[in-house]
């Protein structure tokens, strides 16, 4: 009796640790195309707004597109958001996350979305593979090189083959902000089988 009152018990608990490992995995999938989601309506928010960007995503190496909510609150502020990073030539997708910290008087709430243009493999695999920390402000009035043609147009270089654009509710932004901002692969989202 014993015995079989065991093999049941055990049979219940594989069960229930099965079941619960699907649930993950099906939250994480819902999670996953969420982020899809939202990166396909910023990237049609962000043509809509600048037609030029289109060619430039596409043209591209790969590209990244962030949600971002951000507290401040007297002397200081964070925000967190997700995101994916999508090479063009593989469509492989790396889910990403962001942490962003910020001093300074302040208070509210400011949601806004960021895509990221990189123009080669070296650009992109620094940005995915060791995460990336922007430190200061630029001005999304920066020049276009010649090479580009004006693609860019309302993108900031921020690094080295690596262009920003960020949306609020009103467009593309005329100052780019991301001091204290680090983004970084979401290990959780990323299937690793």
């Amino acid at each position: 009796m014993k015995v079989h009152r065991f093999l049941v018990v055990s049979l219940v608990c594989l069960f229930a640790m099965g079941s619960f490992a699907a649930d993950d995995e099906q939250k994480k999938e819902q999670e996953r195309t969420e982020i899809r989601q939202m990166a396909q309506d910023t990237l049609n928010r962000l043509y809509k707004a600048e037609p030029p960007a289109q060619a430039a995503v596409q043209k591209a190496y790969g590209y990244a597109v962030f949600s971002n909510t951000g507290i401040k609150i007297l002397l200081g502020g964070s925000g967190n958001g997700k995101g994916v990073a999508v090479s063009n030539g593989t469509k492989n997708e790396t889910f990403m996350k962001m942490l962003q910290i910020q001093a300074g008087l302040g208070f509210g709430v400011k949601k806004f979305r960021v895509v990221f243009v990189f123009d080669n493999q070296k650009a992109f695999d620094g940005f995915v593979n060791s995460g990336w920390q922007f430190g200061g402000q630029a001005d999304a009035a920066a020049k276009t090189s010649p090479e580009k043609g004006g693609s860019m147009q309302g993108a900031a270089s921020v690094s080295d083959g690596v262009w920003m654009y960020q949306l609020t509710d009103k467009g593309v932004a005329v100052e780019i902000t991301g001091t204290g901002t680090k983004y970084s692969k979401d290990d959780d989202l990323n299937k690793t089988s």
